[in-house]
């Protein structure tokens, strides 16, 4: 259970780290917004997934937790 809850730890860890600073390059990124500054797909899209990512990296903690609980 110590290995499982280890690879859960650094999955959780890599992706609160990495997503966050992924989002920050989106937003600057020209494509993100149109000429009126309105959201574009581009941004909609890499949110949503950015999002999902950060939900994962969230489940991962709490999983990994309960294996080191032993409730796994």
């Amino acid at each position: 259970m110590t290995l499982l809850a280890v690879i859960l730890f650094l999955n959780a860890a890599f992706n609160a780290l990495v997503w966050p600073q992924f989002f920050r390059r989106i937003v600057k990124d020209p494509r993100a917004k149109d000429a009126q500054g309105k959201a574009t797909r581009f941004l909609t899209v890499h949110i949503v997934l950015i999002s999902l990512a950060l939900v994962l990296a969230l489940l991962s903690l709490l999983a990994g937790i309960a294996a080191l609980a032993g409730a796994l």
